[in-house]
């Protein structure tokens, strides 16, 4: 995801909105301190989704939306 936003000119920081797909409710509390951790400073807009995915072996996906230099806006140093 990192590098991702990363070719489109922005960071993890400039995410605004994260949708979260999980195949089972109970794993959240152990995904929880790993999305805080990437998302601390960004704090988006969050859903979490309980649903089947497409390989037995995945145990999250991960949507988010960024907006570039919104990180830049929130530290005043865009101003």
């Amino acid at each position: 995801m990192s590098s991702a936003l990363q070719e489109a000119g922005a960071s993890v920081d400039e995410v605004v909105r994260v949708t979260y797909t999980l195949p089972h409710r109970e794993d959240f509390p152990r995904i929880w301190p790993v999305l805080r951790k990437w998302f601390a400073h960004a704090r988006p807009a969050a859903t979490m989704i309980v649903a089947g995915l497409m390989e037995e072996e995945m145990k999250v996906e991960i949507e988010v939306t960024a907006v570039k230099g919104s990180a830049l806006a929130r530290t005043g140093e865009g101003a």
